[in-house]
């Protein structure tokens, strides 16, 4: 192995580790062979602005007779992305140490830079979230209550099928409508509560709950009003209120980069009494679209014309949204506690500095998540780097690389890289992000993810070849087993696991919108349901899955090995993907420690099954 003179993610070298708030002090340490003669270390680094600085390191001490150290504290002045790598000088010149893609530095130069993510001093992210669970609910995919529907907007499908197919075969003129809806309500998960509370779960993420034209509802036709098949005001009041008495609050989906043609705003089709912004020119709406020519050429999200795109710095827009009697205050003061944005990605930095403000002035305890598919804390979109995470804009985002790094490990067998995906988030997003990542392993966007991690591929396969398409009576059995050890992995990361309906009952199903099919009440697989209600009592009865420390033990062989340390306990999680048993023999610290999940063991090894996953506190 090649010599490794700086290591990111070991304190020796740089401490403390990952993100650090602006005003903290980081300690940079660098090891040199003597033999190189060095007579001067500088540590470069530049901002995201641009701006380079070079600090001359002091030579600390020797190691042995052979190497020698050089340190340096660095004081982070403000919140931003710095970029850094070591410059070194010996009678032979000047050489860099940087890193190959990875986080151990190389003598020999490397090509890459490491990140240094600095927050604003005051950041911090809502407590009541953290050590959670959370319940992703679908709406009109869940339950209906059986009140009679009243005020039905024209053009709708009631359908009472429960185990029907969702409709998604395009008409003659190419449109898919989502227009056939399944009648589930917000007085069907009043009902349920119980149900979810016995999952261990503290928050629900409803998919977006006001009036739309479709069935999904990310085409929003009115903001301030709840969607008629869901229900009223009055009854999201009371979801909130009876959550509560369960210790589980409710977060909305905010649905702010594009409305639906058939709203209020745009009022495409005349449906609503209002000047939408379609129809005149003249309406107070009209600012808030992109058209390049009046009606109907106008900019629409992805090009589906359904969709047509906000031009979310608009002040009237923000206002609407934002302000102080806007959208956003409404519904957190008749009981939500949060939101989570739809493609977070495409909404400006200006409307997200306002949204915060709004959100945390209403509620400072209030939670704001993203959707964000890639490494948020240096996504680049629209020609800048988002600033998501230096304090004024998301508390954390949904957790897409967590989530490829357990599908991909527990479908393939092949653990080595899942390490490297989870460290690199915790390098750079800063610790109270991490606290609250929203940690999933299946959503409305994805395959089911028992379909995810046994089923083929549906990889350029269209939506015939995905309808009706069901997982073999072997496919099932093993993809059971497969989702306990992606659900051990997920309720165990650092972040809050959450959970899409139906999961924890065994749905199956490819992409939209076989991923969304109801609940299957009456035929659940009660083996899987009890699996989840285990874990979620299991992660109520540890103190370390609140804010506690990561660390991998061992990723090789389809076997992995990870610890959680909290202020009051430490955890051990050991997942057998091998199709044979192992015998995993344990560091001396977890000799006779306590099974709390899995199969009874004692002394110094951990005996698994094949596809088998233990866990251990002490």
């Amino acid at each position: 192995m090649d010599y490794i003179p700086y290591n990111s993610r070991n304190e020796l070298h740089k401490s403390p580790f990952g993100a650090v708030r602006e005003g903290d002090t980081i300690v940079f340490k660098v090891v040199l062979p003597r033999s190189l003669q060095c007579s001067r270390v500088d540590l470069v680094i530049k901002s995201d602005k641009g701006d380079y600085t070079c600090h001359s390191m002091n030579w600390l001490s020797m190691e042995g007779e052979n190497e020698e150290w050089w340190a340096l504290g660095y004081t982070a002045k403000g919140a931003d992305i710095y970029f850094y790598h070591f410059e070194y000088e010996t009678p032979y010149g000047r050489t860099a140490i940087r890193h190959d893609g990875s986080f151990l530095g190389s003598l020999s130069g490397g090509r890459d830079d490491w990140q240094l993510s600095v927050y604003a001093k005051d950041f911090s992210t809502p407590d009541w979230l953290k050590g959670g669970l959370i319940y992703q609910i679908f709406p009109d995919r869940f339950y209906f209550s059986g009140e009679e529907k009243k005020n039905i907007p024209s053009g709708r499908k009631l359908r009472t099928d429960i185990f029907g197919e969702p409709e998604w075969i395009p008409t003659k003129e190419g449109k898919v409508l989502n227009n056939d809806y399944f009648q589930g309500d917000l007085k069907g998960i009043t009902e349920k509560l119980p149900y979810i509370a016995s999952l261990g779960v503290s928050c629900i993420y409803l998919n977006p709950i006001f009036e739309a034209q479709s069935n999904h509802r990310y085409d929003t036709a009115d903001y301030s009003r709840i969607d008629p098949l869901l229900g009223t005001e009055k009854d999201f009041t009371t979801l909130c209120k009876k959550a509560e008495e369960y210790g589980i609050s409710v977060i909305l989906d905010g649905v702010f980069s594009h409305t639906g043609d058939d709203s209020i705003y745009f009022n495409k089709y005349g449906r609503y009494d209002s000047l939408g912004a379609y129809q005149s020119t003249e309406s107070p709406y009209y600012k808030w679209y992109k058209f390049r020519k009046h009606p109907d050429d106008y900019h629409s999200w992805w090009g589906i014309s359904i969709l047509p795109e906000v031009i979310e710095e608009t002040d009237e827009f923000i206002e609407f949204i934002a302000g102080e009697k806007g959208i956003l205050r409404k519904w957190l003061s008749l009981g939500a506690r949060g939101w989570r944005l739809d493609v977070a990605d495409e909404l400006p930095d200006k409307f997200l500095d306002a949204l915060r403000i709004a959100v945390k002035s209403e509620n400072k305890d209030a939670i704001v998540l993203g959707e964000v598919w890639e490494d948020a804390s240096n996504k680049f979109a629209y020609g800048e780097r988002r600033r998501y995470f230096g304090g004024k804009q998301l508390d954390s985002v949904m957790n897409y690389p967590f989530a490829d790094a357990i599908i991909s490990f527990i479908r393939s067998g092949r653990v080595e890289g899942f390490s490297e995906k989870i460290m690199t988030v915790l390098e750079n997003y800063p610790k109270c992000c991490i606290d609250v990542l929203m940690n999933h392993i299946g959503t409305h966007d994805t395959m089911r993810a028992i379909t995810a991690l046994s089923g083929e591929s549906c990889e350029y396969r269209d939506r015939y070849w995905q309808s009706g398409k069901k997982l073999t009576k072997e496919q099932y059995d093993k993809g059971v087993r497969l989702l306990k050890l992606a659900s051990m992995i997920q309720y165990t990361l650092p972040g809050v696991p959450s959970l899409y309906y139906g999961d924890e009952a065994g749905m199956e199903g490819y992409k939209d919108p076989f991923n969304r099919f109801c609940y299957p009440w009456g035929r659940e697989n009660k083996e899987l349901i009890e699996f989840y209600k285990a874990l979620g009592e299991m992660r109520k009865n540890c103190d370390c899955f609140r804010e506690g420390e990561y660390r991998t033990l061992s990723a090789m062989l389809s076997c992995l090995a990870f610890e959680r340390k909290g202020k009051k306990d430490k955890v051990l999680v050991i997942i057998n993907r091998n199709e044979h048993e192992i015998d995993y023999y344990l560091p001396y610290e977890w000799h006779n420690a306590q099974c709390i999940f899995g199969r009874e063991m004692q002394g110094d090894k951990a005996h698994l099954g094949a596809l088998e996953g233990i866990i251990l506190k002490k």
